[in-house]
């Protein structure tokens, strides 16, 4: 099999502040073989212009990259992410949204040996895991390290281990791509369908008994500021929805009386 084709998805919108650091992140990776996708809804700002000026530049530098841009007004985010699945060519995705970035250039290189590694010397596509996930850091909104994230991924990764919270975050998880595409996001769903995807794309692995892989790595930095932070309550009650739908009734209630507990017995 030849080098695997990683497609980095980037949802923008008025995100002129923010973007350069994503964008820069992918144009350094030393991994020829991306595919990056911008997914813009209609931004009115300097977005376009940045992305303009990003085409400008991997196309300079001849690093292989492949890069298609939409702008387009579209119906939230989990509806661009979903444009991001039908567009894709890669063997997997991972979505690297504005002001989230990769945090060294080797990281795609990197991400894409250990994957190609689980099935050495002779991989092909349908043996491949059905997730490599990895670690996160916090930044802040100038890309400044804060902290390590409180949840970490465990060492065996199943669907079911997201009863415990989010335990790998979104831009640490790459999906394969046949999986990512039969998993659409769910729009019922306006701050959480991130957590269902990443559940419903497992679930779908383990049906097929396909391994998830564990990077043993740093492979996002995760702006703190979005739109699960500035709507933390409604996301919280929509994220318990969505553990109920997966998990159960009884255990989502007995799960978070625990974590109240718990959160109650460290003070």
């Amino acid at each position: 099999m030849s080098e695997i084709r990683i497609t980095y998805v980037t949802i923008t919108y008025n995100a002129a502040k923010v973007l350069k650091r994503t964008l820069d992140s992918v144009l350094e990776q030393d991994y020829p073989n991306i595919e990056h996708l911008i997914i813009d809804g209609a931004s009115t700002d300097d977005t376009l212009k940045l992305v303009n000026d990003y085409i400008a530049q991997s196309n300079a530098a001849e690093n292989g990259h492949q890069i298609q841009v939409t702008s387009e007004p579209d119906k939230g985010i989990y509806d661009a992410m979903n444009k991001g699945l039908r567009c894709l060519t890669g063997d997997y995705v991972c979505f690297l949204n504005a002001g989230d970035f990769l945090p060294a250039p080797d990281i795609a290189s990197r991400i894409a040996l250990a994957i190609t590694n689980t099935n050495h010397p002779s991989p092909n596509t349908s043996q491949l895991p059905a997730v490599a996930y990895g670690d996160t850091d916090i930044v802040d909104g100038e890309g400044h390290f804060l902290h390590h994230r409180r949840l970490a991924p465990p060492e065996r990764l199943t669907w079911k281990s997201f009863r415990q919270g989010m335990l790998v975050c979104h831009q640490a998880f790459y999906a394969r791509a046949d999986f990512a595409i039969a998993t659409p996001y769910d729009m019922q769903y306006r701050y959480s369908a991130d957590v269902d995807w990443c559940i419903r794309v497992m679930k779908a692995a383990a049906k097929e008994n396909v391994p998830l892989l564990n990077l043993h790595m740093v492979v996002a930095n995760y702006t703190q500021e979005g739109q699960t932070t500035l709507h933390h309550r409604e996301s919280l009650m929509e994220r318990y929805r969505v553990m109920e739908h997966h998990y159960g009734r009884v255990q989502t209630l007995l799960l978070h009386c625990w974590f109240a507990v718990r959160t109650f017995l460290k003070y």
